[in-house]
């Protein structure tokens, strides 16, 4: 910034240069508090929680080892480097020994008395030995230099304007001076702006690395960052309305304070009223302090930092992230702050990289005959879905999906379309189950684009659960091209809606089968029952050329519709309602035939009800238990740990388990296609206990194995969803 004002002004106006050079400082210092300010106001302190704590840790042996390497002792060895050593060697003793001491004495007075006392000997041997003589030790480096006696503390502010009328003499008073700007270039001023803001940017650079550090240290646990970043701004913008320049949080100059027993806010007003005073006074003082005092806390100090950045965290960190403290340190020392800190941003970006690439995104895998959804079928349907369910595959999928988690997804879909393996366990849908991702990347985005290409190539359908076309996530997938090049790719909220829609696809098959065989039955009345034996040649289910998975749903449906449990529907369709239904749903659970169930009809009463309608709602006493013979009902179950929907097709029964334990409802029924039901209700079933007692016996039993298998089903969606 000055060798630009330099460059504009020109050097034969030194005057001008420096008060230049003064107001953009001033103005530079407001223009960071701004910042500052504009931050913590708009609390943006929660990036500080992207820091690594390694990275704080590098940082702070970096400024350990810039302390030792470069004590302030050392700037007043250039110009004599013939006792250059004796005044580095000697405030390195000390140090050691005062190292060496605070590890043994735990006292907080211990520091403060023994730098106070260092002065105290340098002088005992300066006024002991006739040899020693202040102003030759002055002139050696062994003491400060301070500024000129008869120089005003508020000399500073003379340099805004004339300075030959400025200052007459020391007798001066500030109350004689107004700065006027006389001689401040303010074009120049306007070519120092890109400087400035490379000022605010280097100091933003440090305040978040700081302050964070500083709690890290102190073990302060509820650090409020934009707080710090408000005040921040309150004093740069003051320091510079007063003239002065940048200000931050110096975090050695800090740590030594509070390690001197300043941590409490008195010893701040202590301290501030202290440096006042000096100021006021006048820096005189500065010219009497021994330099081996300074340098002593320097290197005191830079071990201290060392020490807690690269010894005591030698067992608490992995490898990688100490390596990476090491190498902070180690280019901190070799270049400065910045290039550590944006060195190790770098190292832990790949350390992470590498990390989160070892974790694979893929959650779990399923197959669709080992997880269903929670729709409550009839026995044909499950007996089909048990065997064709295997042409459905699950893939959860987890965490934030980048290029370096995705290829893992890549590789697995590639595994399931390999020749040898479609050819063993061909597939009809693959469900990535999106629910616990939380975002992509482009990558990621192009590697569905990929997935989709290879699934249509094998005629597999890609079905994304956990998501929709207007949530955030589908959204970015729709963004990055993923069906727009005419492939489908289906998109549901829910693994359980997915499932769901992907059965009901199975089933088509199903019912088509189902329709061939009753043609078939038309064309030969004679034979009412299915031939167990002969099967047909099932050209509608057969491509044009031999495809297992057509062979498998064309079998699955075969097997289905000539079992045993099956087929017995067929003797039963002469029967009256509800004493058919009766014996459909209960096959397969109970061994009794139509004679003994013949009595329970009379305790079940028709009901229709609309689309629409709600049977029964959530925590009402259970009146009912139905058997639904047409429609479908949907249970909704709202709980505190979320939401899950049970589709209840005919068929089926309906609130078995709180109707014969006698207890509230945990769902609500609600008719989402026009339905009839078979319901019995409490009056007739304390008739049908004291009436038929053998008939409520076995309805519990049944009962009892209906809420046995739903649980199952439901407790391995759950686990499904949840693992």
């Amino acid at each position: 910034m000055a060798a630009k004002i330099t460059e504009v002004v020109g050097e034969g106006n030194p005057d001008a240069v420096i008060a230049t050079t003064i107001v953009s400082f001033s103005l530079s210092a407001m223009m960071t508090g701004l910042v500052f300010y504009l931050m913590g106001r708009f609390k943006v302190g929660y990036v500080v929680g992207f820091i690594p704590r390694h990275i704080l840790l590098g940082c702070i042996g970096g400024v350990g080892w810039f302390l030792c390497r470069n004590p302030d002792s050392r700037s007043q060895l250039d110009s004599m480097a013939d006792f250059t050593v004796p005044l580095w060697v000697t405030p390195l003793v000390f140090a050691i020994v005062l190292f060496y001491g605070q590890s043994k004495i735990r006292s907080k007075f211990f520091l403060s008395m023994f730098i106070l006392a260092i002065p105290l000997i340098f002088y005992f041997f300066v006024f002991a030995l006739d040899a020693l003589d202040v102003d030759v030790l002055r002139d050696h480096g062994w003491i400060f230099r301070g500024p000129p006696s008869d120089e005003p503390w508020w000399y500073f502010y003379t340099l805004y304007s004339e300075l030959e009328s400025s200052v007459s003499s020391t007798t001066t008073g500030v109350a004689d001076f107004c700065p006027e700007f006389k001689l401040v270039r303010w074009d120049a001023v306007a070519e120092t702006i890109p400087a400035m803001l490379a000022l605010t940017f280097f100091g933003f650079l440090h305040v978040p690395i700081n302050v964070p550090a500083l709690a890290l240290n102190r073990g302060e646990d509820h650090l409020d960052l934009n707080k710090e970043l408000r005040l921040h701004g309150y004093s740069n913008f003051l320091s510079g309305c007063f003239g002065s320049i940048q200000n931050y949080l110096v975090y050695a100059n800090t740590v030594f304070f509070m390690r001197s027993g300043g941590n409490v806010r008195l010893a701040g007003y202590m301290l501030a009223a202290a440096t006042f005073g000096v100021m006021v006074v006048g820096p005189s003082l500065i010219a009497f302090i021994p330099v081996m005092m300074v340098g002593t806390l320097v290197y005191d100090l830079g071990f201290e930092l060392l020490v807690e950045a690269l010894w005591l965290p030698r067992k608490r960190l992995k490898l990688s992230e100490y390596l990476t403290v090491v190498v902070i340190v180690l280019v901190m020392s070799v270049h400065d702050f910045v290039v550590g800190i944006g060195v190790g941003i770098l190292l832990a970006f790949v350390s992470l990289v590498l990390q989160t690439s070892r974790v694979s995104a893929i959650r779990g895998n399923y197959s669709g005959d080992i997880v269903t959804s929670t729709v409550r079928r009839n026995p044909s349907q499950h007996h089909y879905l048990h065997d064709a369910g295997q042409q459905i595959y699950i893939v959860k999928l987890t965490g934030y999906l980048f290029f370096g988690t995705i290829v893992s997804v890549e590789e697995k879909v590639r595994g399931l379309l390999d020749d040898s393996t479609f050819a063993k366990h061909p597939i009809k849908f693959l469900i990535l189950d999106m629910w616990h991702v939380t975002g992509h990347d482009f990558s990621a985005g192009e590697a569905f684009n990929t997935i989709s290409r290879l699934l249509d190539n094998k005629g597999v359908i890609l079905v994304l659960s956990g998501l929709d076309a207007e949530n955030q996530l589908g959204q970015n997938l729709r963004a990055a091209g993923l069906g727009s090049d005419g492939i489908g790719v289906m998109m549901l909220p829910s693994l359980n809606s997915a499932l769901e829609s992907c059965e009901n696809e199975l089933l088509k098959t199903l019912y088509a089968r189902q329709e061939e065989l009753k043609s078939l039955k038309r064309m030969s009345p004679q034979h009412l029952d299915v031939p167990p034996a002969k099967t047909s040649s099932l050209s509608s289910f057969d491509s044009p050329f031999n495809s297992p998975r057509r062979n498998h749903l064309a079998e699955a449906a075969h097997d289905a519709l000539t079992s045993v449990e099956v087929q017995r529907p067929s003797e039963w369709q002469s029967f009256k309602e509800p004493l058919r239904l009766m014996l459909q749903i209960f096959q397969g659970l109970s061994d009794q035939n139509e004679v003994f169930w013949f009595p329970a009809t009379l305790y079940f009463t028709r009901r229709e009800y609309p689309a629409g309608t709600n049977i029964f709602r959530c925590g009402e006493q259970a009146n009912g238990f139905y058997l639904v013979e047409r429609g479908i009902i949907r249970a909704e179950y709202h709980l505190p740990q979320g939401r899950l929907c049970e589709s209840i097709l005919a068929g089926t029964t309906c609130g078995e388990l709180p109707f014969f334990s006698e207890t509230e409802l945990a769902a609500t029924a609600v008719v989402e296609r026009d339905c009839v039901v078979w319901r019995m209700d409490q009056d007739q079933w304390t008739k049908i206990q004291k009436e038929e007692p053998e008939v409520g016996k076995e309805l519990l039993r049944i009962s009892l194995k209906i809420t046995s298998e739903r649980m199952g089903a439901i407790a391995s969606y759950i686990l499904t969803t949840a693992g």
